[in-house]
């Protein structure tokens, strides 16, 4: 499903106008029914609810105002309140409208004190306010009405966007409010799943209003939020007579002294998703830890640095390992030792086989990007917003404020898959298109599951997917053994191997 843009809508609704000949008054009295529809679904009559909604001047307060019209004639009872009662166009209709018909509407007052009452009376406050226009950081006197409505503690629905939400990039304009639902019109727009918009959104619900369906194909938008149609079968099934040699052979670089975690993560990870085969290149000194701690994988010992990491002289071993070898993934606990790094660098351009490239290995590259540059190879990044900003020069909460506008600007810049790790993981291409995964919970916040998104990621690739669908379906998958596994365990004691266990039954659904 595609995720549109303020800008982008604005042009699907002057397409539908100009084109087709669909007043802009039919898509708002569409807007608004379909508010009044997802209430009756809710409740299952609005007859006798007392039902409060506050709308601005443009043109999603002309949606709240066919709300009130629809609820009145339902038998709700209505009060209005507006910032302006100077309403242009198709609003100004529907204000002049719901006046004839004896609405309750009046201006908001300074003091609140009658608009606090309704709202802690009501059975659900409609919030009609801002919807997509809004740009600037949130003033007088909507901050207080906002601020009001999130007190009264009651139901609160908004009408295509929570006021005080950048609908593009989800950002909280200074306040916004916190909805339990937002009926949506056309397509939802990209704040409603990008945090901290996506917690103030409350449940969404997408309305059909009356764009024509070409429209929306025919429109160049490169936002999409992830689902189980995008995902659904890019995994091959398998044949009855097939063998492990049929599901691909991965190679991971992995580990350090202290980080054997990470490396074990991943390796699990892997076969949970459907590698054939697994072998682990590890410091020769930690050899017996990891033959200890594995049972399916193999793994191969190679020089070391005092530090017990993988040193230089590891280089042609590991030319040796790609040998047989399907997919390649290089960082989980690596270490970021100088003879290490410098490992790594003369490693990667010399690959044969596509890349997954994460924790330590991108922290090396950031220090020196050119033997990213110099790789022939698909590769997929996999970095938190730590890592992303390393390379793009910038602290990580520059990275969260941008986080599609950083993806992407990574993507393009190495012509590789990016996969931004967080709530609300997303996957970028160098031709700027990206998705937004909705699967995955804050117990996921927790040590080791990125390197769990490595090792499935890097066995899809393995697998013979492309980088791009590896990616998706790796990060659609993760969150979704995320879900499941959370639903055992909790938020607060899950762990990254409780992800592993729940992978099979993630990847199941999407087969």
């Amino acid at each position: 499903m595609k995720l549109a843009t303020a800008a982008e809508m604005r042009e699907l609704d002057r397409r539908t106008i100009e084109e087709f000949g669909i007043p802009g008054i039919v898509l708002m009295e569409n807007a608004g029914r379909a508010v009044v529809s997802a209430l009756v679904h809710k409740w299952g009559t609005v007859n006798g609810r007392r039902c409060v909604i506050f709308c601005g001047k443009g043109n999603n307060g002309g949606d709240g105002l066919v709300v009130a019209r629809r609820l009145h004639n339902m038998g709700a009872k209505v009060s209005v309140r507006l910032f302006s009662d100077n309403m242009k166009g198709d609003a100004g209709i529907n204000l002049n409208t719901s006046r004839k018909m004896g609405i309750d509407i009046a201006l908001v007052s300074t003091d609140l004190n009658e608009e606090t009452a309704l709202a802690v009376h009501a059975d659900v406050v409609i919030d009609a306010i801002f919807g997509t226009g809004l740009s600037s950081e949130v003033g007088e006197p909507y901050a207080g009405v906002i601020n009001m409505i999130n007190s009264a503690a009651r139901e609160v629905v908004s009408v295509d966007v929570p006021s005080g939400v950048n609908s593009d990039d989800g950002r909280v304009m200074g306040t916004a409010v916190h909805a339990d639902m937002t009926v949506t019109f056309g397509l939802p727009k990209r704040g409603l799943y990008l945090y901290p918009g996506a917690q103030a959104a409350g449940r969404i619900k997408t309305a059909e209003i009356g764009i024509p369906q070409s429209v929306i194909d025919e429109a160049a938008i490169g936002a999409n939020l992830l689902t189980a149609s995008h995902v659904k079968g890019l995994l091959p099934g398998r044949e009855p007579d097939s063998h492990k040699g049929t599901y691909g052979h991965l190679l991971i670089v992995a580990g350090s002294a202290g980080k054997t975690g990470a490396a074990v993560l991943a390796a699990h990870a892997a076969l949970r998703s459907g590698a054939g085969l697994v072998t682990l290149a590890v410091p020769e000194s930690l050899n017996d830890v990891f033959e200890e701690k594995l049972t399916e994988e193999m793994t191969v010992a190679l020089p070391e640095t005092d530090e017990r990491s993988l040193s230089y002289a590891a280089l042609d071993g590991l030319l040796n390992l790609l040998e047989g070898k399907t997919a390649v993934a290089i960082g989980p606990g690596i270490s970021r030792n100088a003879d290490t790094a410098r490992l790594i660098r003369e490693f990667l351009p010399k690959l044969n086989i596509p890349a997954v490239l994460d924790a330590d290995a991108l922290n090396i590259l950031s220090e020196d990007e050119t033997p990213l540059d110099s790789m022939s190879v698909p590769v997929v990044l996999t970095p938190h917003p730590g890592e992303a900003g390393r390379f793009l020069g910038v602290p990580a909460v520059k990275v969260q404020l941008d986080r599609p506008g950083s993806a992407i600007s990574l993507a393009k810049a190495h012509n590789c898959t990016v996969v931004l790790k967080g709530a609300r993981t997303l996957v970028a291409s160098p031709d700027g298109t990206f998705y937004v995964n909705p699967t995955g919970n804050p117990g996921m916040a927790t040590a080791g599951t990125g390197d769990v998104l490595t090792g499935v990621i890097s066995s899809f690739l393995a697998q013979g997917l492309e980088a791009r669908d590896a990616a998706l379906l790796g990060a659609y998958a993760h969150g979704l053994a995320g879900d499941k596994a959370s639903g055992a365990k909790g938020y607060a004691g899950l762990i990254a191997g409780d992800l592993i266990e729940a992978l099979p039954a993630a990847i199941g659904e999407t087969e």
